[in-house]
């Protein structure tokens, strides 16, 4: 099975300097007011804010408990909760409908069906002339990335992805 750490799907660096979390994770006013207006607890306003910041910086949404500590951390100090306060969904229901308002926010379709028939189509393609499932997941993820304002599909992709795509 191929580990998911040789693909290209985008995912937390091990080490985050002080200057990317400053860089990529800080809120800013307009995003603190939108997480606020769009929340009606303190867990989902950190939730919220670190799935903005996660996609914006990845281009996909992590399951929050991906998150590294230090990033949540530091979106919760930045809006001023709590210590114990964590980002949590009690429903998934929440979760999917503040994933539809970070997209919104960040100008992406969500289209799966045609996402995942891009995925599909280029490993077909390249199938014949590539065999490690790293280099088929990495090259379908290049291609959906070509098409701008594309959500790359669901979570990090399993090894599943070559073997039911690659040609019978």
């Amino acid at each position: 099975m191929t580990s998911i750490e040789r693909t290209a799907y985008p995912r937390f660096k091990r080490l985050i300097t002080a200057h990317e979390l400053h860089l990529f994770f800080s809120p800013s006013r307009d995003e603190l007011e939108w997480a606020a207006d769009a929340t009606d607890c303190d867990e989902h306003l950190p939730a919220l804010l670190l799935m903005l910041k996660s996609y914006r910086r990845t281009g996909c949404f992590p399951a929050l408990e991906d998150v590294p500590e230090m990033v949540v951390d530091f979106v919760r100090r930045a809006v001023e909760l709590p210590e114990g306060t964590l980002p949590v969904y009690r429903a998934e229901r929440t979760a999917k409908h503040h994933r539809g308002l970070v997209r919104k926010q960040a100008g992406v379709t969500y289209d799966q069906a045609r996402s995942r028939g891009i995925v599909e189509q280029s490993i077909r393609k390249e199938a014949a002339a590539k065999n490690r499932p790293a280099d088929l997941i990495n090259i379908a993820l290049e291609k959906v990335v070509e098409n701008p304002g594309w959500n790359c599909p669901g979570s990090p992709p399993s090894t599943r992805w070559p073997r039911k795509s690659a040609p019978r």
